[in-house]
């Protein structure tokens, strides 16, 4: 049951982001340059990251499915059924049938920036899910949110997949988790993707597919900036970069200028050297145990963790709201 308590909001009903002109005009003038990943998800961004789940380099997603299935029961039987399920950034909501066929929620929110991805996933989910109530809610899940009032008086669990959490630096993330308790509440559950460490060339292979969607993914922050900000960048002087800086246990994607460059933004003009860079995201990844200390910094208690055989990938688990000892 798809609830529509209000109408959802598309690219050309609304205004341009005053965050997201704030930040590439910021990020453009900084050096280094940079400019957050959570600008990569307009409509067309949400659809290339889609694209990039299924391609046979990017190991993530098909190794949480995996783990996830394997998990399902047992984490039915630790979270215990009637929860209300928040998921963040939930993007298409490919991997949530599994978790709502396995915990029986009471509700499903689904969480996330892009307006017309949301209610379309949450639109396919309420045809799978035909008596599960859903409220799709349009936010940005970095801060703190105000839940649906049919939430309220429900205990809940959060569902963060895919390890997003690698794409924050370390004190980010725990913010992060922090808000996250703040939203879901005292008594909350959360259970979270993370990615770990591993060969170099394994990481550097899932950002460099040779299809060259990731690369789409990463250009098509350009053409957003020219689109909604009025830019002038020149976007094929620019080639996608992804390179592991094993120093910071992260892969870092950059967009490079091929020649020396000038255009204008939003009526300012900016200025890149031949191989200067715009740092457009990070995705840090965590040992087993400093998965853990992460939760705990966040003020959230692992309970269970699950990881494939190859320790590519780890669900956790987690609790606030009571210490375990």
């Amino acid at each position: 049951m798809l609830q529509r308590s209000a109408k959802p909001r598309t690219s050309s009903s609304i205004g341009v982001d005053p965050a997201f002109r704030r930040d590439v005009l910021n990020g453009l003038g900084a050096r280094p340059l940079t400019i957050p990943p959570r600008w990569f998800y307009d409509r067309t961004g949400s659809e290339l990251f889609e694209a990039i789940t299924a391609l046979p380099e990017y190991y993530v997603t098909r190794t949480e499915r995996s783990v996830l299935a394997e998990a399902a029961g047992e984490i039915a039987e630790l979270t215990g059924p009637a929860r209300v399920v928040v998921e963040f950034g939930s993007g298409s909501s490919a991997k949530t049938p599994a978790l709502l066929s396995a915990v029986d929620p009471a509700l499903y929110v689904p969480i996330d920036i892009s307006a017309d991805f949301l209610w379309e996933s949450a639109t396919r989910l309420s045809q799978l899910f035909p008596d599960l109530p859903i409220h799709p809610l349009e936010g940005d899940f970095t801060g703190t949110l105000r839940l649906p009032v049919a939430a309220e008086s429900r205990p809940r669990l959060g569902f963060f997949p895919g390890s997003t959490i690698g794409n924050f630096l370390v004190p980010d993330a725990v913010d992060l988790l922090r808000a996250m308790s703040v939203t879901l509440g005292s008594g909350s559950m959360l259970l979270i993707g993370i990615d770990r460490i591993k060969d170099a060339d394994d990481l550097e292979s899932a950002y460099n597919d040779s299809r060259g969607v990731t690369a789409a993914f990463n250009l098509n922050l350009l053409h957003r900036i020219n689109r909604e900000l009025r830019g002038s960048v020149p976007v094929n002087a620019f080639r996608h970069v992804a390179r592991w800086n094993d120093r910071e246990a992260r892969i870092e994607m950059h967009l490079e200028a091929v020649r020396d460059l000038r255009f204008d933004v939003d009526g300012q003009w900016f200025s890149m050297k031949r191989g200067e860079t715009i740092h457009t995201e990070n995705s840090l990844k965590y040992g087993a145990r400093d998965a853990l200390v992460l939760l705990r910094a966040g003020g959230w208690n692992p309970i269970r963790d699950w990881s494939d055989k190859k320790g590519l990938f780890s669900l956790i688990l987690a609790e606030t709201g009571r210490h375990r000892r």
